[in-house]
């Protein structure tokens, strides 16, 4: 069984914490800067803000003896590798953080509310995409 919302939570955690981190690294070290960057740095800092506060709030939720802290550790490292090793690469999470956290709390939400959990969050992606026998039909027309 994977567990797709963790995955999810490191990868909020880390594309939020490189997108409210890269500007001022990017004008420390004099990398270059999107247009949104440097022209309007408050949206990828709450874009970041958003993806990071899911991600801190479901690492939380867990706990430390569930893998909580975990999440909390490779986000960190995913935003080092994210923002010191791509560096322009990075503004790619203007996009993936938001849509990270997104499906994060979709994932999340059903079971904060007391309903199920949905499919996709614990199952694996070729799980997901397999053909049920029941769909298939009985008889094809022979032609």
């Amino acid at each position: 069984m994977f567990d797709n919302l963790f995955l999810l939570a490191i990868a909020a955690f880390g594309w939020g914490l490189s997108l409210l981190t890269y500007r001022l690294f990017a004008r420390k070290n004099k990398w270059p800067m999107g247009a949104l960057q440097s022209d309007l740095p408050a949206v990828p800092i709450l874009l970041g803000l958003f993806a990071l506060v899911a991600a801190i709030l479901f690492a939380a939720a867990r706990g430390f003896e569930y893998g909580g802290w975990l999440i909390l550790a490779w986000g960190l490292l995913l935003a080092i590798f994210w923002t010191g090793f791509l560096r322009v690469g990075s503004q790619i999470a203007l996009f993936l953080a938001p849509i990270a956290g997104a499906l994060l709390l979709f994932g999340w939400l059903p079971e904060i509310l007391g309903y199920e959990q949905p499919r996709w969050a614990t199952s694996r992606p070729s799980d997901l995409i397999k053909r049920n026998p029941q769909s298939l039909p009985s008889n094809p027309d022979s032609r």
